[in-house]
Parts: C-alpha cells; sequence; structure tokens
C-alpha cells in the first residue's frame, strides 16, 4: 500500500543577485535560518529526514550542515543532492518517495544556493580535460562533447534555434512573464510564502520595470547574428534558499492540519542533453500520461522559466493552455538559485492553486545534461 503525500507548507527567502543581499550569507547558514523559520510558522519539531539540494557548493554534505545549523536534533539525518537545477524538485520527489514507501512520516525538502560564495574547481594536472578547457572551472561537464562552463546559454541558444524562435518572440515572451511577476508582487500575491532574513526586503531582480524598448536593447549573450538570448530574456545569477515540508496522511490526521495539497505523482526522464530547455514539458507529458490527464486538465504549470524560450516553446506547442503558464511570472524575473528553485516553483504553485481556486497543478523544470523533472499536485479543496 502507497501513503498518500500531502504539502503541509514552506517558505522561501527573498531572492538575491550574486553580490548582492546575500554575498557575505553562507548557504548553510541561510538555509538554517529559513528551517527555523519554518519550524515556527508551522508548529513543527524535528523532521524524520531532511533533504537538500545544491548545485554549486563547496561539496561534502552541506545539507547535514544545514540541518545542524538549524538545531535539528543530531539524529535526524540528512544528505544533499546534485541534479543541478532540477536539485530543488528532485529532492521534494525523494521526498514524496520517502513517505509513500512509509519509511518517513514528515519530511523537510528544498535547496539552497549561494553564487556570490561558488567555489573555483580546478582539475588535476594529470586530468586529459586540461587539454580541453581552462583547468579551472565554474560549471560541471554535462554531455560527452560539452566542456565549456556556458552549457546551458549556448543549450538554450541551440534550442533556440532547433525550434526557429526569433528574438522578437523571445523578448515578447520575457515581458509576458515580467508583467505576470509585477501583477502578482503589486497585490503581493507570494508574501505568504517569502521569508525576509539577514535584513533582505525583497527579490533583487525585480529592482526595474522592463519595457518593450528596454528588452530591444538588452546586450546579446553570445554576440552573433541571428543570435536569440539576451541579458533580459535570460535569468540572472542568484543566491537563495527554499524549503518545503512534506508528510503522510496520517501525520497530518494525528496532528489535525488540513490534508489539501496532495502530490499524486513525480517523473524523471532524460532527454537530449544538447537542448536542455526542452526537458521540462517532456518530463510534463510523460506524467500526465502515466496519471491519464491531459494538458488541458491542468490549471497552473509551474516551469523554471530561466529562459524566456521556455515559454515561447510551451505556448506554440500548447496554445489553449498558454494563459496557465507561470501566472504571476518565473525565474527570469524572480531569479534562479539553482538548487532551492525546484521547492520555489512548489511553493509558487501551492498559492496559486489556492488563491485561484485551482484543483491540478504541475512543477517541472529543466536541468543540464538535459534531465526533466516534474511533480504533479491536487488541491482538494479546487474547483474541478
Amino acid at each position: 500500500m502507497i501513503n498518500r503525500v500531502f504539502l503541509l507548507g514552506g517558505l522561501r527567502t527573498h531572492i538575491g543577485i550574486r553580490n548582492g543581499i546575500f554575498k557575505n550569507v553562507l548557504p548553510e547558514k541561510l538555509g538554517a535560518a529559513l528551517i527555523k523559520e519554518i519550524k515556527r510558522k508551522y508548529f513543527v519539531e524535528n523532521p524524520d529526514l531532511l533533504i537538500c539540494g545544491n548545485a554549486i557548493g563547496p561539496g561534502g554534505n552541506i545539507g547535514r550542515l544545514t540541518l545542524l545549523n538549524a538545531g535539528i536534533s543530531d539524529n535526524v539525518p540528512a544528505f544533499t543532492v546534485d541534479t543541478q537545477c532540477a536539485s530543488g524538485l528532485t529532492a521534494i520527489d525523494i521526498a514524496y518517495s520517502k513517505i509513500a514507501s512509509g519509511q518517513c512520516e514528515l519530511v523537510f525538502a528544498g535547496g539552497i544556493e549561494s553564487t556570490s560564495l561558488q567555489p573555483y574547481r580546478e582539475y588535476n594536472e594529470n586530468d586529459p580535460r586540461t587539454k580541453l578547457r581552462n583547468s579551472k572551472f565554474t560549471a560541471a561537464q554535462f554531455s560527452p562533447s560539452e566542456y565549456e562552463d556556458d552549457a546551458m546559454l549556448s543549450g538554450a541558444e541551440k534550442t533556440a534555434k532547433l525550434l526557429n524562435i526569433s528574438k522578437k518572440e523571445a523578448d515578447m515572451a520575457a515581458l509576458e512573464c515580467y508583467q505576470n511577476a509585477y501583477k502578482a508582487r503589486d497585490k503581493n500575491l507570494l508574501g505568504n510564502i517569502i521569508c525576509p532574513l539577514f535584513s533582505s526586503t525583497r527579490d533583487e531582480v525585480m529592482r526595474r520595470k522592463f519595457t518593450e524598448k528596454l528588452l530591444e536593447r538588452a546586450p546579446l549573450i553570445f554576440n552573433q547574428n541571428g543570435s536569440v538570448l539576451t541579458s533580459a530574456n535570460s535569468c540572472t545569477i542568484n543566491d537563495g534558499a527554499a524549503f518545503v515540508i512534506l508528510a503522510s496522511e496520517n501525520w497530518m490526521k494525528q496532528n489535525k492540519r488540513e490534508c489539501e495539497i496532495e502530490l499524486l505523482s513525480t517523473m524523471m526522464k532524460g532527454t537530449n542533453p544538447e537542448y536542455p530547455p526542452l526537458a521540462a514539458d517532456f518530463a510534463t507529458l510523460n506524467i500526465l500520461n502515466e496519471c491519464n490527464l491531459k494538458y488541458k486538465d491542468i490549471f497552473a504549470f509551474e516551469y523554471n522559466e530561466s529562459f524566456s524560450i521556455i515559454r515561447v516553446h510551451f505556448q506554440k506547442e500548447h496554445n489553449e493552455e498558454k494563459k496557465r503558464f507561470n501566472k504571476w511570472g518565473g525565474a527570469l524575473v524572480y531569479g534562479h538559485p539553482y538548487g532551492a528553485s525546484g521547492a520555489i516553483l512548489m511553493l509558487h504553485l501551492q498559492e496559486i492553486l489556492k488563491k485561484e481556486n485551482g484543483q491540478y497543478g504541475i512543477a517541472a523544470i529543466p536541468a543540464a545534461g538535459g534531465i526533466g523533472q516534474a511533480i504533479l499536485v491536487v488541491n482538494h479543496k479546487g474547483k474541478k
């Protein structure tokens, strides 16, 4: 028998830009401070397990270090997950499996990231890759033929060309993303899940309002004729943390909590590593097929919109559902702290379903190396 799994809630920090509000804050300290606030807000003590996504930290088990800094009992285990951009959502996927299988009743899952404190890495002098790329690097190798630090950027540019997406289309999609996020901010729709820490007051990326003219003038990332990616239709480099609490039906009932948002299924799929932005929708397609659902059944799609071409692709493939995509904006505007982004998506999805009375929702994220991760949830109070 598979145990039912519910999303009790969670919090995220404000999202900082690299060398911004969190530039001197160790990621484990940021995560620990957030976990303390989550415990206080939701009146929970020690979980059975903590799972932490992290993509560019110093190595080791930073999830365990975060737990210990948070003052959680040292009898509680914790481990770290690295599927790059999908790390936080993968952590939630594993947490779901732990509870569904009966191994745990209550799990904290999410992630932390500090690009401001990202350590440089260097290949050993014996490593043959020193002949193929700079021995000092910031991004690992994600596919057999790719060695550069900008693999995700070049993959997005290749994807734009594969799908015949123009710069104009990418810019207009970015503008829509910005406008959706500004509306959500002005209505304080996410205020319930954002926790100010270390004197933070806002998501730093949302400093200014972009217009069509500003988008047109944004510098190209690859200074070539026909290039699509710019500094305005691609996400920034960010710091942040986010965690959710998953609980079994038994725990929810014993502790008199409302069983409202339920996780129904999770999915991880692989795609061509040359075109990583396509992986999120591929994972979504597979999770829908597995659960006998259609795109039209889903009220809200929360994708990690690290590039606006992800929005363009979704809207071209699923025109009737295009208004359900990142209804309150995406990572392009809020920021993308890699290891935390999956939990941020889940929290935004939770708020959309609750505040707009939606039933089904999907959080999905593409990751380096051609990995797509998706999670399907249902709001039992939402309209059918």
